[in-house]
C-alpha cells in the first residue's frame, strides 16, 4: 500500500519537544554569560588605587632683583653740636685711608678723611663756597698728601699707621659769624699721624680737624696759613711728636 506523502522519510525521525527546549535554554544562558575568557582576553581583577600625585602647577620664571643701596651725602644734612670722638671707628677708618693715600701717593683715595664739600657750602658765608672748596681747600689737600708721600722717602711702601693722636683738650667750639662761617662747629689743631717705617717710629701733623654732625674731618692737612706754593708737611719728625695748643678756626 502506498504511504502517505506527508509522512516523514525514514531515517530523519522527529526530535522530542523537551529536548528542543533544553537546547534553547542552554544557548540563551551562554549568550547572557558574555564571551569566554579565551575569546575576550584575560580580565584584570586588581583594583586601581586613586592617584595621589599633586596637580601640576606651572610657575613663571623668577627674576632676582639686585639689592637697592642708597648713599646719603652727610654734607647735605644739617649740622649738629655733637663733639666728635677720635675713637669712632669711622674716624679711624678715614685716617687709615688718608695714610694709605700718603703711602701710595694717590690723593684721590683719601676723600673719606676730608671735609665734605656740601657741608663746606652750608658752613661758609662767602660768595662762591663751592669754588673755594675745589680751587683752594681740595687742591691744597692733594698737594700736602704728595708732600707727605715724598717725606716718607724710599721706604714709603713699608710704612704702617700705628696711631692717631687727637689732643681733645684743645678742642673748642667755633660759633657762627667767626672766620666767614655761617654755622658753628668744633675745631682741634695739631693732631698727629704716628707711623712705623723701616723699624722706626715717626710722625707728622694734621693742621686742623673740624666737625660735622659729630665726626672729625681734615680741613687743612699741612698748614692753615700756607708758607708758599706747593705742598706742606706739618712738623715731621721721629717719635710720636707733640701737639701744640692752637686756637685756629
Amino acid at each position: 500500500m502506498a504511504g502517505d506523502p506527508r509522512a516523514e522519510p525514514r531515517g530523519r525521525g522527529t526530535r522530542p519537544v523537551g529536548a528542543l527546549v533544553v537546547v534553547a535554554a542552554g544557548l540563551l544562558l551562554a549568550a547572557c554569560a558574555g564571551p569566554s575568557p579565551s575569546a575576550a582576553g584575560p580580565v584584570s581583577t586588581t583594583p586601581v588605587a586613586p592617584s595621589t600625585l599633586p596637580p601640576t602647577t606651572t610657575l613663571a620664571p623668577t627674576t632676582t632683583l639686585p639689592p637697592t643701596t642708597t648713599t646719603v651725602d652727610v654734607g647735605a644734612l644739617p649740622q649738629t653740636d655733637a663733639l666728635p670722638s677720635p675713637d669712632a671707628p669711622s674716624f679711624q677708618a678715614a685716617m687709615q685711608a688718608l695714610f694709605a693715600a700718603v703711602v701710595s701717593g694717590t690723593p684721590g683715595s683719601a676723600g673719606a678723611a676730608f671735609f665734605p664739600e656740601a657741608a663746606y657750602v652750608q658752613l661758609k658765608d662767602i660768595g662762591d663756597a663751592a669754588g673755594d672748596f675745589t680751587g683752594r681747600l681740595e687742591a691744597e689737600y692733594d698737594l700736602d698728601i704728595m708732600a707727605a708721600h715724598d717725606q716718607l722717602g724710599p721706604w714709603a711702601t713699608g710704612a704702617t699707621l700705628t696711631s692717631v693722636v687727637v689732643p681733645m683738650q684743645y678742642a673748642h667750639w667755633i660759633p657762627p659769624g667767626v672766620c666767614d662761617n655761617g654755622i658753628g662747629y668744633f675745631e682741634v689743631a695739631n693732631s698727629r699721624l704716628v707711623y712705623a717705617e723701616d723699624g722706626v717710629t715717626r710722625s707728622f701733623g694734621i693742621a686742623s680737624l673740624i666737625s660735622w654732625r659729630g665726626e672729625w674731618y681734615v680741613v687743612h692737612l699741612g698748614a692753615v696759613l700756607r708758607p708758599g706754593p706747593g705742598g706742606t708737611v706739618l712738623d715731621p719728625g721721629p717719635g710720636p711728636g707733640v701737639s701744640e695748643p692752637s686756637t685756629t678756626c
